[in-house]
Formats: structure tokens, sequence, C-alpha cells
């Protein structure tokens, strides 16, 4: 195929404007926050990272919700215990200190996962995360086996009744029922979060109905990374740029 025939890339939507005191915050976490590492594992959370985020919590008088695909226990192991969380890609919901809301795990997660562990044996590079109530399946380490990874998630999403979850060479399986849109619509009920105008910042295609969420309420999405169909009206390069955004002096002013 020539280039000529190849479709042309979206143009990267604009920079967003300085962040308002009115915002209420909603930040995905890997690819967002922490560049994306090798292995779920492979993240560290920087003391600096923690001391903006504390920093812009009290400037929004609490409305910063960080909305991630992995689960809330392992949000609170990287040290983010002290904000609101949204986890599993919405499932999971809890305020700082207090129980996590979420569904129980289901047999038919153990079993996918026990087919993710039997498809990964013996090929290096693939890796299976199990998660509070979902599990995953990675192939960054080995994208050889993408295509055949999606279509074993597939078969089992179709038996089983789980969700399929397709994200940066990753597929997952899990309840049903939520997304990160659904997220940020049920945190904009409530405080902190409510009477806030949302803005959600994120790099993956999980992120979109987070945007197109935000964009429904009143505020926006920014996406982080390269050009794509989006919900997103803004856009940051890359992690860096992300911290560069939110550390920018105090919040302005509506």
């Amino acid at each position: 195929m020539s280039e000529s025939a190849l479709s042309p890339l979206p143009d990267l939507p604009p920079p967003p404007p300085a962040l308002l005191s009115g915002a209420a915050l909603f930040l995905d976490f890997d690819g967002t926050l922490a560049p994306i590492a090798d292995t779920p594992d492979g993240v560290v959370v920087d003391g600096e990272l923690l001391d903006l985020l504390a920093q812009l919590q009290g400037a929004l008088v609490g409305r910063l919700a960080i909305v991630s695909g992995r689960s809330i226990a392992t949000l609170r192991s990287l040290g983010l215990g002290d904000f609101l969380l949204a986890g599993t890609h919405g499932l999971e919901l809890a305020h700082p200190g207090k129980a996590i809301e979420g569904p129980a795990r289901l047999p038919a997660v153990d079993e996918a996962e026990a087919a993710f562990h039997a498809f990964a044996d013996g090929k290096p590079g693939l890796l299976v995360e199990r998660k509070t109530i979902s599990v995953g399946l990675h192939f960054r380490g080995a994208p050889q086996w993408a295509e055949e990874a999606d279509d074993l998630a597939r078969r089992i999403a179709a038996r089983s009744g789980l969700a399929l979850q397709l994200g940066k060479m990753l597929v997952e399986l899990r309840p049903g029922g939520a997304d990160k849109g659904s997220a940020v619509r049920a945190l904009m009920e409530k405080a902190p979060m409510s009477g806030g105008t949302p803005l959600f910042i994120g790099d993956d295609v999980t992120d979109e109905e987070g945007f197109a969420a935000a964009a429904e309420l009143g505020g926006a999405g920014i996406l982080v990374g390269p050009p794509r169909n989006t919900a997103a009206a803004f856009s940051l390069e890359q992690v860096a740029a992300v911290r560069h955004y939110l550390s920018q002096g105090a919040v302005r002013d509506i």
C-alpha cells in the first residue's frame, strides 16, 4: 500500500487552557501520571508526584480523583491512598481511609486467569496480572502473541459473560457494568467532586469514556500522547507535560 493510500492521522487537539480553581480533576495513572513500565510492578510513585497531587487536592478543595484500570488495592500500595480512587475501570470506588466499594471476585475471573496462565506458559514475555476482581494478560514483552491473546480473551468473554477490556498491549477480563465514564458520572454526583467542572486527563483508549462523560457534564478531556480519533478536546504530549501542566503555579480562579 502506498503512503498516499494510508488514512492520515487526525490532528492533535490543542493544549489545554490554564487549570481552573473550579475544576473537578480526574486523572488516569499509567501513561498519564507515571510512564508506562515494562511490567505492572515496575512503576514507582515518586515523592514529587505525591506532593504535587496533595497540593492540587488542597487547591481544588478535594476535587481530585485518580481513575485507573489498576485495582484500588494496588493504587493504595503505590502510595496513593490519600486520594479519592476509582479502580478497575470504575468497578471499584474508595475515599481516603474508607473501605473499597465494589463487587466480589467472580469464579469466572479465576477460570479466565487459569486460561491466561495456560496460554502464557512457555511463552517468554507474556505476563498474567491478577487484580482484585479482574485479570489481565500483558504482551508488551512479546508482541508477536498479540493476535492470539486477543482471540483467546474474546473467546473466554463470549462463553463466560465477562467484559473484555482492551488496553495498551493488554487484554483484560472483568465484570461488566462500569467504565471510566460511569466512574466520572458517579463521582460527580457527590462530594467532593460535585459542583466542579470535570476535567479528565488520560492516555489510553480506556480513557475515552472518561473524556466523553466529562464533556457531557460540561467539562472536557485531555489526551496524553500521539494523535488518534478521540473525544478529548485538548492534548498534552507526554507524562512530563502532564506534570508540568499540573504544576504551573496555583490554579486560577474562574
